[in-house]
């Protein structure tokens, strides 16, 4: 079933960006929710009797991308709205990647993400418009302490499962970076193909970490 599922999941994903490039805008509307409800159905196909406080806070950061996806897709911008939902969702994210323990203090891992944080910022930034500077400075460091604590799950626990985690977390950091510099700084023709193939890589990844 899990591999039936993984190819509806990237074929889903496909449409999504067929539909970006080709249209009709009909079919981002109705295959890019439907990429990650089955993503949802996904994460729900795992054992819920291993670790289930893991699981249930990925399975919300993965409702919360939803309601993300949703108001990003439509015709008027919504961009804020966008903006919070993924923001509420890496916040679970971060409980999530933080257990079994609790949160964790890695200065190797944490030098790397400030570093990456630094740079991109730096580039970014002088392009954002004023009223939005502070939600997409929130929305960053939210993202890059996600990453530094999947990175430090993975370093912990040293599993396949905590492996996929962290991988999921860098395909995301890589396709927000992207979205955040087609938006703000300059725009670019594969932009679309990078974003949500990194996306929904991304997102599959870490509910595939719930196995």
């Amino acid at each position: 079933m899990l591999p039936l599922l993984s190819i509806a999941i990237f074929f889903s994903a496909a449409l999504t960006i067929r539909g970006e490039y080709s249209g009709p805008r009909t079919m981002v509307y109705i295959f890019k929710p439907l990429t990650t409800l089955l993503i949802i159905y996904f994460a729900l196909s795992a054992d819920w009797q291993i670790h289930t406080a893991y699981q249930k806070w990925i399975l919300a950061g993965l409702v919360f991308s939803l309601f993300g996806d949703i108001f990003l897709m439509l015709p008027k911008d919504r961009f804020i709205a966008g903006l919070v939902s993924f923001l509420i969702a890496h916040i679970f994210y971060i409980i999530a990647f933080s257990l079994p323990h609790s949160f964790q203090w890695g200065m190797f891992s944490l030098v790397i993400f400030l570093i990456y944080a630094l740079f991109f910022f730096r580039a970014l930034l002088p392009s954002v418009p004023g009223p939005l500077k502070i939600a997409v400075i929130i929305y960053g460091i939210a993202l890059m302490v996600m990453g530094w604590q999947a990175m430090e799950r993975w370093l912990s626990l040293q599993n396949i499962a905590a492996l996929f985690a962290f991988s999921g977390a860098v395909f995301f950091i890589v396709s927000d970076s992207l979205l955040a510099l087609n938006r703000f700084k300059t725009k670019f023709n594969s932009a679309q193909l990078m974003v949500l193939s990194t996306y929904f890589l991304a997102q599959w990844l870490i509910a595939l970490s719930l196995f």
